[in-house]
């Protein structure tokens, strides 16, 4: 028989399954949380949230169209520190339409900060790039691609030119 678990520390206060859940910001419903489960450690030190089964998140526009996105394999808020550490799969797409994918990912809330240090890929409307680190403010409208390992440029005029023509 297993040993009875003593302390507080190592159970979540909060355990949900199948979580859609949507979050206001001053009344108006900005973001949508989709996670096949979702713990909450209140008394570990640090205190965190862990989505260890993914996470979806979906931010809204005005008119309630997806203006944003961020998936990952797992996930950990940090609440005290306002920071979440995404691992795994990690699959950003910004208001920009910018596409970033990496292995781990932080995103600071209270600094507006998104990093890692892991290789990214980093597809924009007229090119991709790929490094190793990444840092940007949390609405990616200043992105910038460490050690820089390829960049590829997309002229779209070329493409449309090519097939548009009868050989």
């Amino acid at each position: 028989m297993a040993d009875a678990i003593t302390e507080r520390d190592s159970l979540p206060v909060m355990d949900t399954r199948g979580v859609t859940t949507l979050i206001s910001d001053s009344g108006v419903t900005r973001y949508r949380v989709n996670t096949e489960e979702w713990l909450i450690f209140d008394k570990k030190k640090p205190s965190y949230w862990a989505f260890e089964k993914g996470i979806y998140l979906e931010q809204f526009d005005s008119l309630f169209h997806i203006d944003a996105s961020i998936k990952a394999d797992t996930a950990y808020y940090y609440d005290r520190d306002r920071l979440w550490k995404l691992i795994g799969n990690v699959d950003i797409k910004s208001l920009k339409g910018d596409h970033v994918t990496t292995e781990l990912l932080y995103w600071n809330e209270a600094t507006k900060k998104v990093y890692t240090d892991k290789f990214v890929r980093m597809e924009k409307p007229d090119q991709i790039m790929t490094g190793y680190g990444f840092e940007s403010d949390d609405q990616f409208m200043k992105p910038v691609v460490h050690n820089i390992s390829g960049i590829v440029y997309i002229d779209e005029d070329a493409e449309k030119a090519k097939t548009d023509s009868v050989n």
